[in-house]
């Protein structure tokens, strides 16, 4: 109606963020840059969004730029790393370089740091050079360290705010929680808190499962982000929103969630991970498992061992890796093993059948293929067969992995347990 107003609500607030990794360790891959794990996870609480990573190594100059670079095209940076008191500490320097002023030492952390080492008790002369740690750039701002002697800066470079913290994950968790996060909270009052949950599902291709998701994204617009994670016969789809309130976008994720459940089915499981969700199936049902791992010498076993819980469902293993043990050590007929060939689906059907009755377990569970690098049995490397034995009978199942030997021996144990996972659900 003419002469009405209009209120529109205002567009959400979108605060991006970069982070600097600093550190010839996580160059050269010594180290996991574990900080980007804690730094995502802190900022998606609070709906920062955290656009991208650099690693950089122990130079002034390396520093300087990644922090222009960062400053030029992001709401906030945060560097880690660099800040300890060594000659490959660069940090302070690369900050001051970026922001084109001089190094001054601060005397009340000096201070601090001096009475830091005299509590610790030393009986020995502090080194000189631990001073370094109280070299601050003109205008920055100290943050106090509550758990390490290193101090963390803040300083605001062409109106961009710089969070300098130390590269040790528990001194880096306590300063981004203690400083950074609420000094973002006051900068940028509109935030919208982000809600993230992940929708663990097996057995199906990535495609496959992007494709029932189409219509779900489809309808979200991108108010909802929609994302998969594939890794060896597992799909995550990882499903995240914003919203006024943290319950808000809750109820906004929860939607799409219970799109996925839906449109998934069975390939859908409670637990993070495949062998999580074997134990916990065989659990809640009272049955157990043995396996026969030949490719593979064990590693599914060891996987589902590494579950809590394991040892109420997990009977025991053999590794029948050499021909001969598959009758020696199974009982199966050693002519019929020749008979049929080491690596076929009749010998790993067998083989789970025989692992099942000496184990005295509800299911048993066998491989047996060709990992490479040279063909066995006339079976190409790569080719692997899965048998599963269990109250509803006997199946058997033939891959065809890509990848070399580690990667087909990888793909095998995820594969299986996801035939294993099949055979314990039972018919559709």
């Amino acid at each position: 109606m003419i002469g009405d107003r209009i209120e529109l609500a205002p567009p959400p607030l979108r605060v991006r963020a970069r982070f600097v990794a600093v550190g010839d360790e996580l160059v050269s891959g010594h180290h996991l840059n574990a900080n980007a794990t804690t730094l995502g996870a802190a900022f998606g609480q609070v709906g920062v969004e955290l656009v991208g990573h650099e690693v950089v190594g122990d130079e002034t100059a390396a520093v300087g730029e990644a922090v222009l670079r960062g400053v030029s095209g992001t709401d906030l940076v945060v560097v880690s790393g660099g800040l300890g008191p060594t000659q490959d500490d660069l940090t302070r320097e690369g900050l001051a370089a970026a922001a084109g002023v001089a190094l001054v030492r601060d005397e009340d952390v000096e201070r601090g740091l001096r009475r830091r080492f005299a509590a610790l008790g030393a009986d020995r002369p502090v080194p000189e050079i631990n001073w370094r740690q109280a070299d601050v750039p003109v205008g920055a701002s100290v943050l106090r360290n509550p758990v390490g002697t290193a101090p963390g800066l803040r300083l605001d470079i062409c109106g961009t705010p710089v969070y300098a913290l130390p590269g040790v994950p528990r001194e880096f968790a306590a300063l981004l929680a203690d400083a950074v996060v609420p000094d973002v909270l006051a900068r940028f009052p509109g935030l919208r808190p982000i809600v993230r949950e992940v929708v663990h599902t097996s057995g199906l291709w990535e495609s496959a499962v992007a494709e029932a998701m189409a219509p779900e994204v489809t309808r979200t617009d991108g108010t909802v982000q929609i994302g998969f994670l594939a890794s060896g016969g597992s799909t995550d789809v990882v499903i995240s929103a914003s919203g006024a309130t943290a319950d808000a976008a809750r109820d906004t994720v929860a939607a799409t969630v219970a799109f996925a459940k839906a449109a998934l089915g069975r390939a859908v499981h409670e637990a993070p991970t495949l062998e999580a969700e074997v134990v916990r199936l065989l659990a809640e049902r009272n049955a157990t498992v043995a396996c026969a791992e030949s490719l593979t010498a064990g590693l599914v076993t060891g996987r589902i061992a590494n579950i809590p819980g394991a040892s109420a469902v997990l009977r025991g293993g053999v590794i029948p890796y050499a021909t001969d043990l598959k009758s020696s050590l199974l009982h199966i007929p050693r002519g019929k093993v020749l008979a049929w060939q080491a690596v076929s689906a009749q010998t790993a059907e067998a083989m789970a059948v025989a692992v099942a009755e000496r184990c005295g377990s509800t299911f048993g569970l066998a491989l047996t293929g060709v990992a490479g690098p040279a063909e066995q049995d006339g079976q190409p490397p790569g080719t692997v067969f899965v048998g599963v034995s269990g109250p509803a009978g006997t199946m058997t199942r033939r891959l065809a992995l890509p990848g070399d030997r580690a990667q087909v021996r990888a793909l095998a144990v995820t594969n299986a347990l996801v035939v294993l996972r099949s055979a314990i659900l039972g018919p559709a």
